[in-house]
């Protein structure tokens, strides 16, 4: 018997009927499933709730997009659950199936991960401790941000790495990201694509006011952190989730998590060849 925890997109029209049909189907099949009850209200679907951790799930499936895997793994909290994501939307980076595959995937899951049925792909997490007006611990899988409260106005943003300060950027934030998160918020600030495979920590500023405007890729075993430096506050957020207001003295630390996001592929996952699709890149 396997347990499946869904997650789903609550404004998917097609995530409700989905969510319903593979609820049923798990438990025809005598395994466990049910919803994360915040997500079986909102698509009228309580009887399909469960107040049961994720943590005590053997898959988590997600039902939307890229969006929806990042809430799965904050959910988590750094279990060690993987997930299997079902793509509702645009071409997702990290979603594996679309919606009429996905019986087919769990068949494959719970016959178990031999003979290629199925692996696992695991991604580097950062671990995230702010200190200061906020206090607190979080992992993100994408970005950490830290970005200018009022606009029309730079922030200044004091950067160490490894414990040793690097420079004050006068910006509109500063990003640090993983391997993963390349393809998020820090390629629109310019940032490189990096290989999800790999374990490294990106700084790219965003609009910096400044010569120096490149992007850092730095070994995961140099730590990055950013320092309000001056009187305009600066919001942080995490895996695009707001955190809070950081002001003058505070600081966020950010290093590789000791936890890993885990995603079901049901095929050798060729990064390269979804970069490709998201931006149409022809052939020759």
């Amino acid at each position: 018997m396997t347990a499946v925890a869904l997650v789903a997109h609550h404004e998917r029209s097609e995530a409700a009927g989905l969510a319903r049909s593979t609820v049923d189907w798990l438990r025809a099949e005598g395994h466990e499933a049910w919803l994360v009850p915040e997500d079986a209200d909102a698509l009228g679907l309580t009887e399909m709730a469960a107040e049961r951790p994720l943590a005590h799930a053997d898959l988590v499936v997600t039902l939307g997009g890229d969006g929806t895997m990042l809430r799965a793994v904050g959910l988590l909290d750094g279990a060690p659950v993987p997930l299997l994501g079902v793509n509702l939307g645009m071409l997702g980076y990290l979603t594996e199936i679309d919606g009429p595959d996905l019986h087919e995937a769990l068949s494959r899951f719970v016959a178990g991960p031999t003979e290629g049925r199925w692996y696992l792909d695991e991604r580097l997490m950062l671990s995230v401790t702010a200190r200061g007006t906020i206090n607190g611990t979080w992992r993100a899988l994408n970005e950490v941000v830290v970005e200018k409260h009022e606009a029309g106005h730079t922030v200044r943003l004091l950067a160490r790495i490894a414990g040793e300060p690097f420079t004050s950027y006068a910006a509109d934030g500063l990003i640090v990201a993983t391997p993963t998160g390349s393809t998020a918020y820090s390629l629109s600030a310019r940032g490189p694509v990096v290989s999800p495979g790999h374990r490294a920590l990106l700084l790219t500023p965003v609009s910096p006011h400044m010569l120096f405007d490149r992007t850092l890729v730095l070994d995961p075993s140099e730590t990055v952190e950013i320092e309000v430096a001056g009187h305009r506050a600066a919001e942080l957020a995490v895996d695009g989730q707001f955190v809070g207001i950081m002001r003058d003295t505070d600081t966020v630390l950010c290093r590789p998590a000791a936890e890993t996001a885990r995603f079901v592929r049901l095929a050798p996952h060729h990064f390269h060849q979804i970069l490709k699709a998201k931006f149409g890149l022809a052939d020759r």
